[in-house]
């Protein structure tokens, strides 16, 4: 048999295991247990999150655990029947929808905080009851392809980013997950500036996957009442014409290309708000790099569907 590999690992593991016991092996019964033990209890594979594999994110959104040094909350949330809250954390690595629903209490339960996991302390937030997105409704979490999610009504609900993700003319990158309920209206997943950043508009005759600056940049009938994965790479000093975005591993079609990407200073940097108008559906996951992603996109929206089963 080969000397390298899995029996390598075996005959280190065994030889540990050898010297713990005082050095010496008592009996070839002995060496067949421990043998035995090692094969039957392997070590469990180290967790490697998301951005394990592609550090730098300015702001980093989810439900699930993307970073294994993180040791924070993923939300915190208010539930309805007495306004308390609570932050609830991560359970082998996903949600914990058991505590999340246990203190719900049978009612709904709504997102004060949603942590920021990059480590930049980007935490997006929403003081106003009425604001709040919902995570649980009626003592169930809400779930999107089997997975919890965030629902944002279309009408109030958007949560306030910390700082904004991007500034300057450096290059960026923006990756979300989600799922929007309308297409009719004007909506935005996340705001940054005079930016909405995968959302779509009526001003055009199909949707459109980003504005920037107020023009539309994309159009390919983006939000379509499903789930998706969307990703946007904006080299440095990018114009319109420069911007790629991908929906589900496929490059979207460029149309109106007519003005330069806006990230001056502006009240808005929020998730499912614009300018003015408000998202319409669910969220999951929402990554941003002042990095250009290009060369890691693939395997970033790899990891991404190996979770959601999107695509």
């Amino acid at each position: 048999m080969g000397g390298g590999g899995i029996w390598a690992k075996y005959v280190n593991d065994f030889k540990a295991r050898v010297i713990a016991d005082g050095g010496s092996m008592e009996s070839p019964s002995c060496a067949k247990s421990d043998v035995k033990f090692l094969v039957q209890n392997p070590e469990p594979v180290a967790f490697t999150g998301l951005l394990n594999d592609y550090s730098g994110a300015a702001a980093a959104y989810s439900l699930r655990l993307l970073d294994n040094t993180y040791s924070g909350s993923a939300v915190r949330v208010r539930r309805a029947s007495d306004n308390a809250e609570q932050d609830i954390a991560f359970a082998n690595n996903e949600l914990d929808t058991a505590t999340l629903e246990t203190f719900a209490s049978g009612t709904d339960a709504f997102v004060t905080t949603w942590y920021d996991q990059s480590g930049n302390g980007n935490d997006a937030t929403q003081a106003t009851a009425s604001a709040q997105p919902k995570i649980v409704s009626s003592g169930s979490t809400i779930l999107e392809n089997g997975k919890p999610t965030i629902s944002f009504d279309g009408l109030s609900d958007y949560l306030n980013m910390t700082n904004y993700i991007w500034t300057g003319t450096i290059a960026k990158s923006a990756i979300v997950v989600g799922n929007a309920n309308a297409t009719s209206v004007d909506q935005s997943m996340i705001a940054v500036g005079n930016n909405s950043v995968l959302g779509n508009s009526v001003n055009f005759t199909s949707e459109i996957a980003v504005r920037v600056g107020g023009n539309a940049v994309f159009s390919d009938d983006f939000i379509d009442a499903n789930l998706l994965l969307g990703t946007m790479l904006i080299p440095a000093n990018a114009t319109t014409a420069d911007i790629d975005v991908y929906l589900n591993n496929s490059l979207l079609t460029k149309t109106h290309t007519s003005s330069t990407l806006n990230t001056s200073a502006s009240t808005n940097k929020s998730i499912g708000k614009g300018l003015s108008t408000f998202y319409n559906g669910n969220i999951s996951e929402i990554v941003a790099y002042e990095l250009y992603q290009n060369t890691n996109r693939t395997g970033i929206e790899t990891n991404i569907n190996d979770f959601y089963s999107i695509y």
